[in-house]
């Protein structure tokens, strides 16, 4: 083998050291209670009532890291859209290389960036994550059906969002880092469904007071491993 290929091997091969040596990661962990959420399985809600997620779908946005108070690093991917049952979508690359002490994001998508139309990427509306050009996009999405349900083939659907006040439903979380290792983030659904009545309230597809009060349930829902 020609030593120009041999060298370029060695640099591509150091490259990729490299990088895995300074970058960590955001890892989403979406549960039922204690177990993994697996498509179509079934859960228990207690001894009678069981419900089963067909899906599992949400955006998070502009990543950012802190180290007192102060910006260190903005990712330059600015949406990524978490979907329960596909692996790859459940890390979010980001550096290791900084000091930081304190993770910010955006639980949905931002005023600005709806009203600039439907666009492509993880933004595409072939995504299926896209209401109008009037009500924008879906920050996230929950579907599947339980027994308790009196509705056609049991189903429930929350498709939440909404970027006009006062019916803004996009959510800042921040999160206090005490690790450099991933960032491991839990949403539970058990919690959600614990706080809500799907014999009353199994549908929210538009904007709302309603879709409001739902996303703080889907906040609450979240921890992170320490």
């Amino acid at each position: 083998m020609p030593k120009r290929i041999v060298y370029m091997i060695m640099w591509l091969l150091k490259g990729v050291f490299l990088f895995s040596q300074n970058t960590s990661c955001i890892k989403f962990n979406p549960s039922f209670g204690e177990s993994k959420l697996v498509v179509d399985s079934t859960y228990q809600l207690n001894t009678t009532d069981s419900i089963q997620i067909t899906a599992l779908r949400f955006y998070i946005s502009k990543i950012e890291l802190f180290e007192k108070n102060k910006s260190v690093w903005i990712d330059s991917v600015q949406f990524h859209l978490i979907d329960a049952f596909n692996e790859k979508t459940l890390l979010v690359n980001i550096p290791s290389n900084i000091c930081y002490s304190k993770l910010k994001f955006n639980f949905g998508i931002d005023s600005t960036t709806n009203v600039s139309g439907a666009m492509g990427g993880d933004l595409d509306p072939t995504k299926g994550m896209y209401w109008t050009w009037q009500s924008g996009y879906i920050n996230f999405k929950l579907e599947g059906t339980s027994n308790i349900c009196k509705t056609r083939h049991n189903e429930f659907q929350f498709h939440l969002g909404g970027y006009q006040q006062p019916f803004n439903s996009v959510q800042t979380v921040f999160i206090e880092i005490t690790s450099k290792s991933t960032i491991e983030i839990n949403i539970n659904l058990l919690k959600i469904f614990q706080k809500i009545n799907l014999a009353q309230q199994h549908h929210i597809m538009s904007p709302g007071q309603e879709a409001m009060d739902f996303s703080e349930k889907v906040i609450q829902s979240l921890s992170i491993n320490k």
